[in-house]
């Protein structure tokens, strides 16, 4: 293996930012640490969905309160509700679950031991809890949700309060708090939200530090500019360009955020894609929006009139929108053109997980179709849309016949396709190369996570993985030159978008909100 990649400067870099947006947060005097819950959000949007397994939003990030060093962090299965610190031991309390949207209130309670970073899951069947709070060094207070909503429409607005008692808490092990420690009949508890009051304090603890904050989640694109200056598109922010000094230049808010960026050939103005889901039980939904901005100073040059969702597929100077509602049947891609936007060729359906396919230094406009518009998912193909406008399949987008596949990031480069796909419903994981001639595979890479991330300078490709793996495949045979996790500051961190950076480099925005310029 040929040597790993250092971190050479980190844009976005903020302090909790490993915590992303904050859930909950408490400071504890007598060990100088601050614990915050927080939530980077899911991988998926409208238009990616295949890297979510094994895919953990929910983090705990214990920090050191001189310095705001994050000193462990740790994921969790549910949303963080509340947290304590114990008076005596190095061990914190956290309280986390949800209501699952169909009957079932589920969660945990984690002690985490402060000096491995170690997490116990202590209740002997999944609950959720909505308080912890330490009554004494032997007991804990805490208030856990009614298993379900089962004919119980206020179980919404209630718990059971329990006072557990253990002479040590450090020794309590998996599942070590039982099921009838917690038989208290249920009472009305407000459930109001903590992430007002924990905002508020990191806010605070920063500005004692003399440093800014404010929460920074899901670089979900990044570009390099020829001039060293870096694009991104995240959480909240349509666009934003930093200098190569770290300072953020410009920035174009977005009430969801950007998730696609489209460099134009001669740099000067890039199109950004903003996120528009659609929430349930409304009839009503935010315009989509496209803009194209300025590079030098993100001043919105154009806006595109569409009215849903869409998917930006750009390569040969030609650029494609994709819609992304209407998954049985068939529906016209759009061209956009010089003369503003025309009718493109008929395409099967869309889904986030079977569909996915951003191609990155393409030659021409590709995407995934189904050969049944009334099972676009199954049997889908690669094509591309030629010149003259006719969609052209290349080959099965499975290189095994007959298995059905997810979609996932990929790259053009020698007359070939580089891709990850997931092979469903094994879920086994791989990177492909294979010719846009004929579809040959010339080499296949087995890989232990799906990809969120990939590109390619033609020699190495670069696969980022769900679990913050970074990996760097040689381009001719798919062999490992290196494999590193990708870490910032010492804690684990995701990239979900690549990019290959001038003088070699590599761009890397990451689940956490920052963009890492990697060197190797």
């Amino acid at each position: 293996m040929t040597a790993v990649p250092t971190v050479l400067r980190v844009f976005g870099d903020g302090p909790f930012a490993e915590a992303g947006e904050p859930g909950a947060a408490v400071t504890d005097e007598r060990s100088g640490l601050i614990a915050v819950g927080g939530d980077v959000g899911r991988l998926r949007w409208n238009g990616h969905g295949s890297g979510e397994r094994r895919w953990t939003e929910h983090r705990i990030g214990v920090y050191e309160r001189d310095g705001l060093r994050c000193r462990h962090l740790v994921p969790s299965r549910h949303r963080v509700n509340c947290l304590a610190f114990h008076p005596v031991l190095p061990l914190l309390a956290v309280g986390t679950g949800s209501y699952d949207g169909g009957c079932h209130f589920t969660g945990e309670l984690l002690l985490v031991h402060l000096d491995t970073g170690e997490a116990v899951s202590a209740l002997e069947h999944p609950r959720e809890v909505v308080r912890v709070e330490w009554r004494s060094a032997t007991a804990l207070s805490l208030a856990v949700a009614p298993a379900d909503d089962w004919e119980d429409p206020p179980a919404h607005e209630r718990a059971h309060p329990a006072v557990i008692e253990r002479a040590d808490w450090s020794a309590v092990g998996p599942r070590g708090v039982f099921a009838g420690e917690l038989a208290a009949p249920a009472e009305e508890f407000d459930r109001a939200d903590p992430g007002a009051d924990a905002s508020w304090l990191l806010l605070g603890l920063a500005g004692s530090a003399g440093r800014d904050w404010s929460p920074r989640t899901r670089v979900r694109a990044v570009e390099a500019l020829p001039d060293g200056r870096v694009l991104a598109a995240l959480d909240g922010v349509l666009a934003e360009a930093w200098l190569p000094s770290g300072e953020r230049q410009w920035a174009v808010e977005d009430e969801e955020g950007g998730r696609e960026l489209l460099l134009a050939p001669d740099a000067a103005s890039v199109w950004a894609n903003a996120e528009r889901p659609r929430r349930p039980h409304r009839t009503a939904h935010p315009a989509p929006r496209i803009a194209r901005l300025c590079a030098d100073d993100g001043r919105v040059l154009e806006n595109l009139p569409v009215e849903d969702p869409v998917t930006l597929l750009s390569g040969g100077g030609r650029t494609l929108l994709r819609p992304l509602e209407g998954y049985r049947g068939t529906r016209p891609l759009t061209v956009l053109g010089p003369d503003g936007l025309a009718e493109g060729p008929a395409v099967t359906g869309f889904d986030p997980l079977n569909h996915d396919f951003p191609v990155r230094h393409a030659n021409a406009p590709y995407l995934l179709v189904g050969a049944d518009p009334h099972e676009p998912h199954a049997d889908k193909w690669i094509a591309t849309v030629d010149a003259d406008g006719t969609l052209r399949r290349i080959c099965p987008h499975s290189p095994e016949p007959g298995e059905h596949h997810f979609g996932g990031p990929a790259a053009e480069t020698g007359g070939s396709l580089v891709y990850a796909g997931t092979v469903y419903p094994e879920y086994g994981s791989y990177v492909v190369r294979r010719s846009l001639t004929d579809g040959a595979v010339r080499w296949r890479f087995r890989a232990e996570v799906p990809a969120t991330a990939l590109d390619t300078d033609g020699e190495v490709v670069h696969v980022a993985g769900a679990d913050g793996t970074l990996l760097a495949l040689d381009a001719s045979d798919g062999s490992v030159r290196w494999r590193t996790e990708l870490r910032v500051h010492g804690a684990a961190t995701v990239a979900l978008s690549l990019a290959a950076a001038p003088g070699g480099g590599l761009l890397a925005g990451t689940a956490d909100g920052r963009i890492l310029h990697l060197v190797v």
